[in-house]
């Protein structure tokens, strides 16, 4: 059977590639990509305790047995490409994510998720500064595995709306090269009082820093590097 495979970050300078086809045998699993992987690409092997595994969009672990056709994606932690101007975005009532490479409109975002119930706006904007620790920073670079990402911050979004009593809730996340200054991430949550607000944005951030699929490469003035599994 043959699989798909996707590689983001830095295992694509690793391997040569963004997308490459595998020849498995029957009944192979995750492990056995990986493995495999690791003959071809004998750098990979530095990974192996880190990697994360997606198949056909959700994550899975070694054990995990693949079918003819999968599409097996390979990546390092997400942190937090490609250079088209599109975007993708879900919307349902009070419910509102995407992915862009455009600049972030907030206040627009905001506007039209408040609702007239609402005595609360909470809003995280996370943006880009100058500095890595001691290294200053140029401007950054954000790749996504775009379908997944997206999927994810709508994940996110049913859970804290299940969690906490809010209104609304908006996530978008920017792809591509990102000036100082300019926002990266945007969480929006209304609420009738402020603390489920408050709270529910707060766990919203937090939980896309550890699963949504997007990483950041820093350039800085004597080089550049991928920043993985890191905040």
């Amino acid at each position: 059977m043959r699989v798909n495979l996707l590689f983001f970050a830095s295992l694509v300078d690793v391997v040569g590639s963004r997308r490459v086809g595998l020849d498995l045998a029957d009944g192979s699993t995750v492990g056995d990509v990986l493995t495999r992987l690791e003959s071809d690409y004998p750098r990979l092997g530095a990974y192996r305790s880190i990697l994360l595994t997606a198949v056909n969009q959700e994550y899975v672990d070694p054990e995990h047995a693949v079918a003819e056709g999968d599409e097996v994606a390979i990546f390092p932690p997400v942190s937090g490409g490609r250079t088209s101007e599109g975007e993708l975005t879900r919307m349902r009532p009070d419910e509102f994510y995407r992915i862009t490479y455009d600049p972030i409109d907030t206040r627009e975002i905001s506007r039209n998720l408040l609702r007239d119930d609402d005595g609360a706006v909470t809003v995280f904007e996370g943006v880009v500064r100058n500095h890595s620790g001691e290294k200053k920073t140029r401007y950054l670079v954000y790749e996504a595995y775009e379908e997944m990402a997206l999927a994810k911050l709508e994940e996110i979004g049913v859970l804290i709306r299940s969690m906490w009593e809010i209104g609304a809730v908006g996530i978008v996340h920017r792809l591509g090269r990102l000036e100082i200054g300019e926002a990266s991430v945007v969480v929006i949550v209304t609420s009738s009082h402020r603390r489920a607000a408050f709270d529910a944005c707060h766990y919203a951030i937090d939980r896309l820093k550890k699963i949504v699929p997007i990483w950041k490469k820093e350039f800085f003035e004597d080089g550049e590097v991928w920043i993985e599994g890191q905040n």
